[in-house]
């Protein structure tokens, strides 16, 4: 079976070779990474890659958002097979978020060569633009514009720390690579993204391989106190109006109702504070923060939206941020990701991801599921962020066996 035989193919050491080539684009601090979207080291490491991939014999268009699609032909003009996932990175990233889904499918390309293997359908690898939304708001802004194309729209005219646009940016972009066809959505057979899983899970379980079932919902809201600020020494207790405690009293209340509604699956994070004026010697005046709640069960989401604003002073403003509904995956691609994973000859386990991928997007778009590997202790976002090589390396063999065995459906 050409699936067994282009996992076969599959080298370990090229894959390295890869990633190692990769982080030499953007490298940052201890090791790690800071590759930002759309940036000079993110150029460098674009042309690089198509680069490579035009060696292979590969085609490579572009988009609208910059996203860049290198495929290899099939026997037939079919809707392709996709796979990919970013190479833009936090400002204090490892080398592997995103960068190894990426990577991986670059020599899944050159064990199919290798094998002299040509599927039925076309084998597209995929870089999306900005997943991390560490430059430019919002994150995966690539795989969600490619699936939306009336976003793109709005997202020109939001900027970066330094007042770049995003607008200015794909404009720089287009002007670098202007040897590049650009091309609109297309219908896709498949998307698969491997992934490191950036969580605990496989490795306390002892687990090579991930086969994730679907991924977290999620609201973002912000919470502002009104007090008023006065001085730190004259003010008696009676007449403050202490922004910062009326804001630190409504805490418990909502971490009571997230471990009412999710239990041992809550997933709370109270993670941006602004205090004004912030100063040693004057009481509070106004504080925000932000409210981070993530479920798997749209039904639990709504409840913590319904319940929320009984846990808040009776004059703080709730403002909704943003919200994503689970994802679930396709069941049908699920099932050959199953597969993929037996035929390494290693175990796996169902998977829920905690996380935002770009697979989140393309689910809307096309029948999607994703792979993870073990993330040494949870840790991602990190220069120390690690996989072992032979986990990296199966999760390749799976995803290579996979692609295939899509890109083999009629």
């Amino acid at each position: 079976m050409i699936a067994d035989k282009t996992l076969q193919a599959v080298s370990a050491t090229r894959l390295q070779h890869w990633l190692d080539t990769l982080a030499t684009f953007g490298p940052g601090t201890h090791g790690g990474m800071n590759r930002q979207a759309l940036s000079e080291d993110d150029f460098q490491a674009r042309a690089w890659l198509i680069a490579e991939a035009r060696k292979l014999g590969c085609a490579v268009w572009t988009d609208g958002c910059a996203n860049l699609f290198i495929r290899r032909e099939g026997r037939e003009d079919l809707p392709p097979v996709m796979t990919g996932s970013h190479i833009d990175t936090q400002p204090t990233g490892g080398t592997l978020d995103g960068c190894y889904g990426v990577m991986a499918g670059l020599e899944v390309l050159h064990a199919l060569t290798d094998a002299n293997v040509q599927t039925l359908r076309p084998i597209e690898l995929v870089v999306w633009t900005n997943e991390e939304g560490s430059r430019f708001s919002p994150g995966a802004m690539g795989s969600s514009a490619y699936v939306e194309p009336a976003r793109l729209t709005d997202y020109r005219g939001h900027q970066d720390a330094a007042g770049v646009t995003v607008g200015a940016a794909l404009d720089a972009h287009a002007q670098r690579f202007a040897d590049l066809p650009h091309r609109a959505k297309i219908a896709t057979h498949a998307f698969v993204e491997l992934h490191i899983e950036q969580g605990p899970v496989l490795e306390q379980a002892g687990v090579p391989l991930g086969v994730v079932h679907g991924i977290q919902g999620v609201r973002w809201y912000q919470v502002r106190c009104r007090g008023a600020s006065a001085h730190a020494g004259t003010t008696p207790t009676a007449l403050r109006r202490d922004a910062l405690l009326m804001a630190t009293a409504a805490l418990g209340p909502i971490d009571a109702l997230a471990e009412r509604l999710a239990g041992e699956n809550k997933r709370l994070t109270f993670g941006r504070w602004n205090v004004h004026p912030n100063a040693i010697n004057t009481i509070a005046g106004e504080v925000t923060f932000s409210i981070d709640f993530r479920h798997s069960d749209p039904a639990v989401l709504n409840a913590f939206d319904a319940d929320l604003g009984a846990c808040l002073p009776g004059d703080a403003e709730l403002t909704r941020l943003f919200d994503h509904a689970p994802t679930t995956f396709d069941s049908r691609v699920i099932e050959v990701l199953e597969h993929g994973c037996n035929a390494t000859g290693l175990a796996w386990q169902p998977i829920r991801s905690g996380a935002f991928h770009d697979a989140m997007y393309l689910a809307e778009h096309c029948p999607t599921a994703m792979l993870f590997v073990p993330s040494r202790d949870g840790i991602s976002h990190n220069p120390l962020e690690y996989t072992e090589p032979a986990q990296l390396e199966a999760g390749v063999r799976a995803l290579a066996w996979s692609l295939v065995a899509l890109a083999e459906q009629p």
